[in-house]
């Protein structure tokens, strides 16, 4: 079997939901760095490996897949991991609980589109900080009240980690990391605090992905 190899970045939001699937899959995984701080998502060679310049990128059974969301269904199809309900409107609704994070709090949070808001000020420390909390909070919010449909058994919507939670607690790491207020979210909480004490997240990390550790 090929190597598994992860392009990622240890703060990347995307990166850490892929970092969390390999770990429930049991995959044994090979990280290599991409420092976006420091622009090595735009050299040649990472371009070459996607010409979008972005993190994740995965190289698995002999394939090379982008964009985290599609690395997450390929991982939940190859590997049965159970991400989605069978049903066709219970998967609805838990996507459309995840995309809640992943297609609408998290683009417009990303590194580059928050440090392009921030080179436009006089002020790009406190741009950047209040630009998150602007888009993190009321997007929280908002997960928090459509989590209210869903039965908490402990995760976002069961008894197994599934694509939501997958993409919550990466934006918990950012909320807190921009102190955004999240104690008034107690089913966002509730989710996130089960997850801790799952093996697969607390390995995915990005304190415990971080190079060097």
């Amino acid at each position: 079997m090929p190597e598994t190899v992860l392009y990622d970045y240890w703060r990347s939001s995307a990166s850490y939901r892929v970092r969390i699937a390999l770990n429930l899959a049991g995959i044994d995984w090979r990280a290599v760095p991409v420092d976006l701080v420091k622009g090595e998502h735009r050299a040649p060679e990472h371009l070459a490996r996607n010409p979008q310049g972005l993190v994740p990128v995965l190289e698995i059974d002999g394939l090379r897949l982008t964009q985290s969301l599609a690395i997450l269904d390929y991982l939940d199809r190859t590997r049965d991991l159970g991400l989605l309900p069978g049903d066709p409107a219970e998967r609805a609704r838990v996507q459309a609980l995840a995309h809640a994070i992943a297609v609408d709090i998290h683009p417009v949070c990303n590194l580059s589109v928050a440090s392009h808001a921030a080179a436009l000020t006089t002020d790009p420390e406190a741009t950047r900080k209040g630009w998150m909390q602007r888009f993190i909070r009321p997007g929280l919010q908002a997960f928090e009240t459509l989590l209210g449909q869903f039965e908490q058994a402990p995760y976002c919507c069961g008894e197994t980690p599934g694509l939501a939670d997958l993409c919550l607690v990466p934006q918990l790491y950012n909320a807190r990391r921009w102190e955004v207020r999240i104690d008034d979210l107690p089913r966002l909480l509730a989710a996130d605090a089960a997850c801790a004490r799952h093996h697969a997240f607390d390995a995915a990390r990005p304190d415990a992905c971080k190079p060097g550790n």
